[in-house]
């Protein structure tokens, strides 16, 4: 942070649309080099505004899609503010580089502006209690905040906030470097369950999604997009699409070159006055396609080929010893290769977006986890130089669920594209159908493991290898392989105590356009891992509790950057978030004993562990199921979770449970597959998702801990697959190393 402070009436209601008050406070978050030369010195980017009646109103930089983002943070500055819960409020900022990074994405809204975030409202805190010694005319040290009052600690007299609201307004912000925080002994929010900011209009059908928006003269939009990436429209006949009452007109869209980046996939836009009518015109459309030429895609033989790829050396990306140099003892070694297929996201609220152009200002309605890139692909879409990127106007609205999806601005671009073609407003909605077949998946990956068990029972000569489309390749289609930051998610950073070991990757072209689905790719390398550790136990004879913890060895501090690689997790601190394996090994005994994994149990069933450090925070999870007559049953599911200290406990279990739901969906049946480069899904009924009868009885574990916050939303995901398939193998002795289940059992 480089500085708070008072800002004027005039800044806060252009910002944030509100109406003028009393005191505002605005805090300059961390901005990367780019947006600090872009925001100058002065720039504002959290606010806190307190009303002469009292009332504290935060304007939230991130966007809410579920994660509780617009909760946690107001409860973080009311604790340190001395604030009472029930006179908070929250605003939701629009897209601005005057806020630093918007993009709420790899779980790190928490973990990266905690301090900040307290700060601010330690600053606000420490000028209302100026306020008060000034009114008193005593020192500031002889008085106190506490409850929305300043209270004078000799004479007991007290000032509620609002009152003291202008006269704070007229000092001038201290350092925050020399505003002392709160021990995390005294917080009396941080660590307690509050209402859900949103909790009331989401259940009273008030809250306001991207699909809500309605706007005067606004017309809806149904795209029909090439099947195949890269496709293109031959030719197209919209006349009976036209007879349909209420289209208004049938519009191509502009074609768009490799690489894909986010932007839209072009094809054949039928807008109308209703959405019915824009669906059923759309239906009716005769659209000759050129796929292109990734129409040779096949999921089956691409998945062969990915497997055939590990099973050789690749390139050496972090290494410790020669370990091809070792003679392995065929005997005690263990080779194996796992693959997971594409993943969509799959959210219950499908993309929708609402453009809206009035001379050389556009605005955009959207549910987007990254506002000031979608920002920016509108500006430049628009031909407008970047430094006009501020008649762009983008209002976040809240979201249900993303999971990565709503970080691709595709469908806002879609919106704006047509607003312009037609001169009125534009709202964009996705179809399940066009979300399934037509989004950004996790790539399909094969991972392989190698590992000999030595005479003394210590695991080592480890080779371990993947394989997958990666995501940089949406931004130059040259790219082969990940980046150092992907190969940073469960794969390079193990926290095993080896002599001797050999991460690798191998080049892969990509044909579906790949993205960050929740977690990202900790779910391969998290299944793989979890599999392998659980493969290892039972060779070794040991239980698997015991195999992590071998493997694991003694406390100390991993640096996964040792043996020279690049490691880069999403802009972690080494230093506030270690790879401690004192925690892992206690999440790991904690687990097993909350499960009572090791208890035995009728024929047929069976316990699975696993566990993954990812996004900072450290997630073990235990399953029991049952198999019978070929069929899997999931009987019990348990994730512990050490991130950190928690802000809002019933947010971080919700997320797990969550998590678990999700990680359900991968187990046991999410697959996306594709043929002549066209996927072949379309619904729930061929892509399921958890259903309420599938899902067991679940339980989270929390830690209790006074390190830096970790982050929540996706850690809880890459364990749960390993100890689904784990319990199965210890159910019926059949190994699942090819995701999901459903191949192999009924679910």
């Amino acid at each position: 942070m480089k500085n708070i402070e008072n800002v004027s009436r005039r800044d806060f209601l252009k910002l944030s649309g509100m109406s003028a008050t009393a005191f505002m406070l605005g805090v300059n978050l961390p901005l990367s080099k780019v947006q600090a030369e872009e925001a100058g010195n002065h720039e504002l980017n959290f606010f806190v505004s307190l009303d002469s009646n009292g009332d504290v109103t935060l304007v939230c930089h991130r966007s809410e899609m579920g994660q509780g983002i617009r909760t946690s943070v107001p409860q973080i500055i009311a604790d340190e503010l001395e604030a009472d819960w029930s006179k908070i409020s929250v605003v939701q900022a629009k897209a601005d580089g005057k806020y630093g990074a918007q993009g709420t994405a790899g779980s790190a809204s928490i973990r990266n502006y905690f301090t900040t975030i307290r700060q601010t409202g330690a600053v606000a805190k420490d000028m209302l209690e100026q306020a008060a010694a000034n009114i008193w005319q005593v020192d500031k040290s002889s008085v106190q905040a506490k409850q929305h009052y300043i209270h004078h600690k000799k004479t007991g007299q007290k000032i509620g906030f609002g009152e003291l609201a202008k006269h704070a307004a007229k000092l001038t912000p201290p350092d925050p470097k020399t505003i002392k925080l709160k021990a995390n002994a005294d917080f009396s929010l941080i660590g307690k369950d509050v209402k859900q900011v949103d909790l009331d209009n989401i259940v009273e059908g008030k809250a306001q999604y991207a699909q809500d928006i309605q706007l005067d003269n606004m017309l809806i939009a149904s795209i029909q997009r090439p099947p195949v990436v890269g496709g293109k429209v031959k030719s197209f006949d919209a006349t009976e699409a036209k007879k349909v009452k209420g289209v208004v007109d049938v519009i191509q869209l502009k074609d768009r070159p490799f690489p894909v980046n986010v932007m839209p996939l072009s094809g054949i836009a039928v807008v109308a006055t209703n959405t019915w009518a824009a669906i059923e015109g759309r239906k009716r459309l005769l659209i000759q396609w050129d796929h292109g030429n990734k129409q040779v895609h096949n999921s089956e033989s691409f998945k062969k080929e990915l497997i055939t790829k590990v099973n050789q050396p690749g390139n050496a990306v972090n290494s410790k010893g020669d370990v091809y140099a070792h003679k392995y003892n065929a005997q005690n070694t263990l080779e194996a290769t796992y693959t997971v297929p594409y993943i969509n996201h799959a959210p219950m609220e499908t993309p929708a977006a609402t453009a809206m152009i009035q001379g050389d200002k556009c605005t955009v309605w959207a549910g987007t986890q990254n506002p000031q890139w979608a920002q920016g692909m509108v500006a430049q879409e628009l031909g407008l130089k970047r430094e006009d990127a501020h008649k762009v106007e983008l209002n976040v609205t809240l979201m249900g669920g993303a999971f990565g999806r709503k970080s691709k601005g595709d469908f806002i671009i879609e919106a704006v594209e047509l607003a312009k073609a037609t001169g009125r407003p534009v709202k964009v909605i996705w179809s399940r159908e066009d979300d399934i077949k037509h989004g950004f998946y996790h790539s399909s990956a094969a991972n392989y493991f190698k590992a000999e068990i030595l005479d003394n029972g210590k695991v080592d000569n480890l080779i371990s290898r993947n394989a997958y489309p990666p995501i940089g390749w949406l931004f130059n289609d040259k790219t082969k392989t990940p980046s150092d930051s992907q190969l940073s998610l469960g794969f390079t950073d193990l926290p095993f105590d080896l002599n001797t070991l050999s991460y690798e990757n191998h080049e892969v072209d990509s044909f579906v356009r790949p993205g960050w689905v929740r977690s990202v790719a900790c779910i391969n390398n998290g299944f793989a891992l979890g599999s392998f550790v659980d493969e290892l136990a039972v060779k070794a004879q040991v239980p698997p509790r015991q195999m992590w913890l071998d493997l694991i060895g003694s406390d100390r501090v991993v640096n996964p950057t040792e043996n020279g690689f690049k490691y880069s997790n999403y802009n972690l601190d080494p230093k506030a978030h270690p790879i401690d394996t004192k925690r892992i090994k206690h999440l790991i005994n904690l687990i097993s004993d909350k499960a009572n994994v090791e208890h035995k149990l009728p024929q047929g069933q069976g316990w699975g562990i696993s566990f993954l450090r990812s996004f900072g925070s450290f997630v073990a999870a235990a399953t029991k199921v049952e198999v019978k007559d070929k069929k899997v049953t999931v009987l019990e599911m348990h994730t512990a979770v050490d991130c950190g200290i928690v802000i809002t406990p019933d947010r971080v279990k919700a997320q797990m449970e969550g998590a678990m739901i999700f990680g359900l969906s991968i187990a046991l049946m999410g697959e996306i597959t594709v043929d002549k480069g066209i996927v072949e899904q379309s619904n729930f009924h061929d892509y399921p998702v958890t259903r309420i009868n599938q899902i067991p009885k679940i339980f989270v574990h929390l830690v209790d801990s006074d390190a830096p916050p970790g982050g929540i939303g996706e850690p809880g995901v890459p364990p749960v697959a390993p100890s689904i398939t784990n319990a199965i193998y210890h159910a019926s002795k059949t190994r699942i190393r090819d995701l999901p289940v459903n191949k192999v059992f009924q679910v």
